[in-house]
C-alpha cells in the first residue's frame, strides 16, 4: 500500500461530495477501479453518479442465487434506466453444490459458522475473482449503517484483495441519501418502502421495526456482529467451512 497516496486522499476528500470523491478515483485509477453493486439504496445512488460521470461504468453484481424476486427485477430496471451493461457474477457451482450435498440446503440457519460457510461461497469467494486485477473499488459502506461501521474512512486499504476501498458515501446520513434518491428519482428496491433497511439473500433479510438498527434484519436468528464477509473475513476454510475473521 502506498501509504502517501491514502494520506493525500484522506485529506482532500474529507469534506468532499460523493460525486467529487468518485469523480477522483475515476482520475487516480482509470479502468482499473470498479464499482461493487448490491442494489440497495447506497449504491443505487452511486450507480446513479457513475452515470452522471460517464457512459459506460465498471459496475458488477454478485447473484448469489438467493436473492428476492425484487432485486432481481431491479437489476433489469437498473440496466435499462441507465442503459447501461452489468456484470454479474455467480457462486462456484462445485462449491455450492458440495457444501449443499454435506450441509443441506438451509443449513446457514443451524450455526454462526454454517451462515458464514455460505456467505463465503455466495458472496466472498466471488467477489474475489470480481476484483482480480483491479487496484481499487467501490462500495456503499456508511457510517451510520451499524456501529461496526461508525469508523470507516473515505479510503481505505483492503488487506484481503490488496486493493484501496473508497466508501464515497461514509458520510452521508440515512435522511440525505433517501433525500437524494427521492430529488434524482434513482430506481430503488420497493423492498425499503416495506421496512428492508438492509437487503441481502431472501431467506437471511426481514423488515425492522423502528428503533432497530439497520443491520438488525439481516440473520435476524444471530447475536452479535451482522457482517457476511464482504468487507470482514478472509477467504479461507476446509470445504466451505467458516473463513477467518480478518480485516
Amino acid at each position: 500500500m502506498d501509504i502517501c497516496k491514502k494520506t493525500k486522499y484522506e485529506e482532500k476528500l474529507k469534506n468532499a461530495s460523493p460525486k467529487e470523491i468518485i469523480k477522483t478515483a475515476m482520475e487516480e485509477w482509470g479502468d482499473s477501479l470498479t464499482f461493487a453493486s448490491s442494489l440497495g439504496a447506497e449504491d443505487q445512488v452511486i450507480t446513479h453518479i457513475l452515470c452522471q460521470l460517464t457512459d459506460d461504468p465498471d459496475i458488477f453484481i454478485i447473484d448469489t442465487g438467493r436473492l428476492h424476486p425484487q432485486t432481481y427485477a431491479l437489476i433489469d430496471k437498473t440496466r435499462e434506466y441507465y442503459n447501461i451493461s452489468l456484470k454479474i457474477y455467480f457462486p462456484d457451482y462445485s462449491m455450492l453444490q458440495g457444501f449443499y450435498n454435506k450441509n443441506g440446503v438451509n443449513s446457514f440457519y443451524k450455526s454462526v459458522e454454517m451462515r458464514k460457510a455460505c456467505c463465503l461461497i455466495r458472496k466472498v469467494e466471488p467477489l474475489s475473482r470480481a476484483l482480480a486485477g483491479k487496484k481499487a473499488w467501490i462500495t456503499g459502506l456508511r457510517r451510520e449503517q451499524s456501529s461496526d461501521r461508525k469508523s470507516i474512512s473515505i479510503i481505505e486499504w483492503d488487506e484481503l484483495h490488496s486493493i484501496y476501498k473508497i466508501n464515497p458515501l461514509a458520510n452521508m446520513s440515512t435522511k440525505d441519501l433517501w433525500l437524494y434518491i427521492k430529488e434524482n428519482n434513482i430506481p430503488y428496491n420497493p423492498l425499503h418502502d416495506r421496512g428492508y433497511a438492509s437487503i441481502g439473500c431472501e431467506p437471511c433479510t426481514r423488515a425492522i421495526v423502528e428503533g432497530e438498527s439497520p443491520r438488525a434484519g439481516r440473520w435476524w436468528w444471530e447475536d452479535g456482529k451482522k457482517e457476511c464477509g464482504l468487507h470482514t473475513e478472509r477467504l479461507g476454510g476446509d470445504n466451505g467451512q467458516a473463513a477467518e475473521t480478518g480485516i
